[in-house]
C-alpha cells in the first residue's frame, strides 16, 4: 500500500508540476514577445509579423528612445514619483483608518465602517467624479490629478488592514500600551505599523500597481504634456498612430512627412514601463502571499 501510495503521489505532483510548467510559460510567452518585438527590425515586423526570436536584430527602436529621453524620461520620472508618493499616502491614511476602525468603542464606528463599505458597492459615476475634481477640487493639469482620483484611499484595502489588525495584532499589547501612558497615535507608531509590515507589503504593492499602470486620470484630468506619465504617453503615442493609420489615404503625402512612432518602438516603451514592476515583485512576493492569506476574512 505504500508503495501504491507513493506511485499516486508522484503522478499527482508530477501532473501538478506539468500544469504549473504550463500555466508559467502561458504568463511569460506575452512578456517574452514584447521583448522580442521590442528588438526586431520594422520591416521584419511588416513582413513577417511578429515571432518569439527576431529574425532581423535591431536596437533602432531603444537608440529613438535615447534621441526623445527628455520626454520620455520625463513621463517616467512623473511616474515614480506618482507611484512613491501616492503609495506612502495611501498606506498612511489607509493604515490609520484601519487601525480607528478596529478601536471597538469608537463612536460612530458602525457608520464609517458601513460608509467605507458603500463605496465597495455603489459607484457615484465617471461625470460625477469628473465634475467633482474640476470644478470643485479642480486637480486638472497639476500633479494631484494623478496622485487624488479613485487610488489615494480605497475600501477594499482598508478591510484588508482592518481585519489584519483586528484579528492579528494582540489586543493585549494595546491595552497594556495604553495603560503605560502611550496615547493612540504612539500605539500605531510604535506596534500597530511594525506589527504590520505583512499586510502592508501586500497593500502597497496593490496600490503601486495601481499608480503605476494608472493612465484613466491622466486621460481625464490632464492635458499639459509635462504632467503626462509614462502609462499615458504610450496610450496617447497608440492613439495617435492608429489614427494616421486608419487616415493616410486622406493625408496623403503628409502621412510620409510625420515622424510616427513604429511598433518596435512602442514595444520598446511598453518593456520600460514593465521592467521595475519586474524586479520589484519578487521582493514583495512572500509578503503579498503572507498578507493575503491573513487579511482575509476569518469565519
Amino acid at each position: 500500500m505504500t508503495g501504491v501510495r507513493s506511485r499516486q503521489e508522484k503522478t499527482i505532483a508530477a501532473i501538478g508540476h506539468i500544469i504549473m510548467i504550463l500555466a508559467a510559460a502561458l504568463a511569460i510567452a506575452p512578456f517574452w514577445l514584447l521583448v522580442s518585438s521590442s528588438i526586431q527590425e520594422e520591416s521584419s515586423i511588416i513582413r513577417d509579423g511578429y515571432s518569439f526570436l527576431p529574425k532581423e536584430v535591431s536596437f533602432s527602436a531603444y537608440q529613438y528612445l535615447l534621441g526623445e529621453w527628455k520626454q520620455i524620461g520625463r513621463a517616467y520620472f512623473v511616474t515614480i514619483f506618482t507611484t512613491v508618493i501616492g503609495t506612502t499616502l495611501s498606506l498612511f491614511l489607509v493604515s490609520m483608518t484601519s487601525y480607528v476602525l478596529s478601536i471597538r468603542d469608537l463612536p460612530g464606528r458602525t457608520f464609517i465602517f458601513i460608509a467605507i463599505l458603500l463605496t465597495m458597492l455603489i459607484n457615484g459615476g465617471q461625470v460625477s467624479m469628473y465634475i467633482t475634481y474640476t470644478r470643485i477640487v479642480d486637480v486638472r493639469n497639476t500633479i494631484f490629478a494623478l496622485l487624488v482620483p479613485n487610488l489615494l484611499l480605497n475600501g477594499f484595502n482598508v478591510m484588508l488592514v482592518r481585519n489584519y489588525v483586528t484579528n492579528s495584532i494582540p489586543r493585549e499589547l494595546q491595552e497594556a500600551a495604553s495603560i503605560d501612558g502611550a496615547g493612540l497615535f504612539h500605539i500605531y507608531i510604535r506596534i500597530i505599523l511594525p506589527l504590520s509590515k505583512p499586510i502592508l507589503a501586500t497593500v502597497g504593492l496593490l496600490t503601486a500597481l495601481g499608480y503605476w499602470n494608472d493612465w484613466i486620470n491622466g486621460l481625464y484630468f490632464v492635458s499639459d504634456s509635462k504632467w503626462y506619465s509614462i502609462q499615458l504617453m504610450l496610450n496617447q503615442i497608440n492613439s495617435n498612430a492608429s489614427f494616421l493609420a486608419s487616415h493616410s489615404d486622406q493625408l496623403g503625402q503628409m502621412a510620409n512627412q510625420i515622424d510616427i512612432p513604429t511598433v518596435a518602438v512602442r514595444m520598446a516603451i511598453s518593456v520600460l514601463v514593465i521592467i521595475p514592476i519586474v524586479l520589484a515583485y519578487p521582493f514583495f512576493q512572500k509578503y503579498f502571499t503572507g498578507g493575503m492569506m491573513v487579511g482575509a476574512v476569518k469565519g
